[in-house]
C-alpha cells in the first residue's frame, strides 16, 4: 500500500470507524495484500502450459468419441496478386475492387469471387481445434464449479448471510478461498495471453460439432435455459444484491466501496437480464422448431459465411440469367411489334392495290 497511496485511502475501502491498522492485527496469511496478486502471473503461465497439454492429448480422443470430424477444403490456386491483396488489403473485396482486379488478373468475376471464397475457407479454424479449446474450457468451468462448492459447504456465510458481515472486514481468509480466488484470476489472465491466438467468435458448445448428438444437444440447452434464468434471475437478485445492498447496511454506514462494488453488482445484473431475454426468445424459437443458432453470441463463420457465399453466387448467375431472359423478352416484343407492323403495312398496300385495280 506504500505504492499510490491516495488509492488505497481508507474512507474508500474501509467502513466509518476503520483503519488499515484494525486490519493488520490478522496475521499475514490470515489478510489479504495487494502484492498477493503477483502471484496469478505464474499461475497464468502455468495454465497455458495446462492448455497446451489439454488440447494435444486430451481433446482429440474426446472429439474422436463424440464424432468431430474436420470439413473437406479445396484449396484455392495459387494468384500472387490475389493473394498479395487478400492477405495486405481485404479478405472480401467491394464490386469496384473486384473489377479492378479482374483487368490486373484477366479472370472473371465469378472466378474472383470464388477464389476469394475459396482463400477465406483455408484460413478457417478447424473443427478439432475449436472442439478442443470449448473443451478446455468446460473442463475448467467445471471443476472450479466443484472446488468453488467444496470451498463454500462448511463455511457458515453460505448458510446464514448475515455471517458475510460479522466483524467485517477484520476477518480471517482461509486459504482454500485464497487460493480459489489465485487460480480464477490466473485462469482468466491465460486466456488474456492467448488471446491474440485462440479463435475469434467461438462458443463452448462442445456437443454441437459432433456428428448425431442433436439430442443431446437440445436437452443441455433446455438445462442451460432453465439453471440461467433461476440462478441469474432469481438467486443472484435475491441472495447476493440483498447482502450486499441491505443486509450489509446492519453493521457499518455506506462509503465508497460500498456504492462502487454494489453499483458494478447491479451493471452486471442489468447485464445478466438482457442475455436473459436472448434465451427466452431462443426457447420460444426452440419451441417453434426455428432454432438455428445461439443468438447469445456471435454466428459461426464457417459453415454460415460460404452458404452465404455460394448464395451470393447463386444469386450472380440468377441474376445474369435474369437479365437474359429480360432482355430476350424485350427483345421477342420488338420484333413481335415490327412483324405485326410489317404485316400491316403490307396488308394496307395490298388493300390499296386491289382498290386501284377495281377503279
Amino acid at each position: 500500500m506504500d505504492l499510490l497511496p491516495d488509492l488505497w485511502r481508507q474512507e474508500y475501502w474501509l467502513p466509518p470507524g476503520l483503519t488499515w491498522r484494525d486490519v493488520e492485527q490478522l496475521a499475514d496469511r490470515d489478510r489479504p495484500r495487494p502484492r498477493d496478486l503477483l502471484i496469478a502471473l505464474p499461475l497464468a503461465v502455468g495454465f497455458v502450459a495446462l492448455r497446451c497439454v489439454f488440447e494435444s492429448f486430451f481433446a482429440p480422443p474426446m472429439g474422436r468419441c463424440l464424432g468431430v470430424k474436420n470439413r473437406p477444403k479445396v484449396m484455392a490456386a495459387p494468384l500472387p496478386k490475389l493473394e498479395s491483396f487478400y492477405t495486405q488489403r481485404s479478405r472480401h473485396p467491394t464490386q469496384s475492387e473486384i473489377v479492378t482486379l479482374m483487368s490486373v488478373c484477366g479472370k472473371t468475376q465469378r472466378q474472383i469471387e470464388t477464389w476469394f471464397r475459396l482463400r477465406r475457407n483455408q484460413d478457417r479454424p478447424p473443427l478439432t481445434r475449436k472442439f478442443g479449446e470449448a473443451a478446455w474450457r468446460f473442463f475448467f468451468y467445471l471443476t472450479a464449479f466443484f472446488a468453488g462448492l467444496a470451498c463454500l459447504i462448511d463455511s457458515p456465510w453460505l448458510w446464514d448471510r448475515r455471517e458475510c458481515w460479522t466483524q467485517y472486514p477484520v476477518q480471517p481468509m482461509e486459504r482454500a478461498h485464497y487460493w480459489y480466488y489465485m487460480l480464477e484470476l490466473g485462469f482468466y489472465g491465460s486466456l488474456l495471453l492467448r488471446i491474440s491466438v485462440d479463435i475469434k467468435r467461438k462458443s463452448a458448445k462442445m456437443f454441437n460439432y459432433g456428428t448425431g448428438w442433436r439430442k443431446t444437444c437440445d436437452t443441455l440447452f433446455v438445462v442451460f435455459a432453465v439453471a440461467f434464468l433461476v440462478t441469474r434471475l432469481v438467486i443472484f437478485p435475491s441472495k447476493i444484491l440483498h447482502t450486499t445492498l441491505v443486509l450489509s447496511m446492519e453493521e457499518f454506514q455506506p462509503f465508497f466501496g460500498y456504492y462502487l462494488f454494489n453499483v458494478l453488482l447491479m451493471v452486471l445484473q442489468a447485464l445478466h437480464i438482457f442475455w436473459a431475454g436472448l434465451i427466452i426468445r431462443m426457447v420460444y424459437k426452440f419451441q417453434k422448431g426455428k432454432l438455428e443458432k445461439d443468438e447469445r453470441s456471435d454466428v459461426e463463420s464457417e459453415v454460415e459465411e460460404e452458404a452465404q457465399d455460394k448464395r451470393g453466387e447463386d444469386n450472380a448467375d440468377q441474376g445474369e440469367d435474369y437479365c437474359w431472359e429480360r432482355s430476350k423478352d424485350n427483345m421477342n416484343s420488338k420484333l413481335r411489334m415490327l412483324t405485326n407492323s410489317c404485316v400491316l403495312t403490307n396488308h394496307r398496300a395490298s388493300v390499296a392495290n386491289n382498290m386501284r385495280k377495281a377503279q
